[in-house]
């Protein structure tokens, strides 16, 4: 909901970061990488108790994880690399639950559990929605230039990000939050099939 919103904001100076980072031979996929890194070490942050340190550095890769736009943007974007970028992102969005119910199994087990299905759900439909719109030939750039068509939902990158960073200000709170949380993520989920149907059904497929 907020994502479009904040790429107003963050992306004049991404965009300007990707070329100087560009011009000086910097990767986006090796940036994606070191994104990918950096989050992973903030889930074992959290899973040992450091949840200020796991919130450092969930910042730092969710900068990384828009510099490697930027600097795709700024010379030659790919399918690989938008595919790169993607998978990382859902590897980074599960492990941070996970992370909470390493540190706490019997306190966040259930409601890490709620989460994370409701996550895959939540996946589920965006990335389904995806296949249908390149299918069909539908483009969007509300969200800025994608390799990917980026479905507009309830939840989406920006809630998610503060929604982790919630946690690791409040860790005590986490079954609460998490389940409310995920509860929104089956909201979004629904929506999202609910609006694809009324959309795909009356679309003619080539054959």
């Amino acid at each position: 909901m907020l994502d479009a919103s904040v790429r107003k904001l963050i992306d004049p100076p991404l965009n300007h970061l990707g070329r100087f980072c560009a011009t000086r031979g910097l990767n986006a996929d090796f940036v994606t990488l070191i994104g990918l890194v950096i989050g992973l070490v903030s889930a074992i942050a959290i899973a040992q108790g450091a949840f200020l340190l796991g919130l450092a550095f969930i910042i730092l890769s969710r900068f990384a994880d828009g510099l490697d736009g930027a600097i795709a943007r700024a010379t030659k974007p790919s399918d690989f690399g938008g595919y790169l970028d993607i998978t990382s992102d859902f590897l980074f969005y599960g492990a941070i639950p996970l992370a909470f119910v390493w540190f706490d199994p019997a306190q966040n087990g259930i409601a890490g559990a709620f989460l994370l299905t409701s996550f895959y759900f939540n996946g589920a439909s965006f990335l389904g929605y995806a296949i249908l719109a390149e299918k069909h030939g539908m483009k969007t750039d509300h969200q800025g230039i994608k390799s990917l068509y980026f479905s507009q939902g309830l939840l989406e990158g920006t809630e998610t990000i503060l929604f982790f960073m919630a946690l690791c200000l409040i860790p005590s709170a986490f079954v609460w939050l998490a389940f409310g949380f995920g509860g929104l993520c089956f909201v979004t989920g629904g929506l999202r099939l609910f609006g694809a149907r009324k959309v795909f059904s009356d679309l003619k497929v080539d054959k």
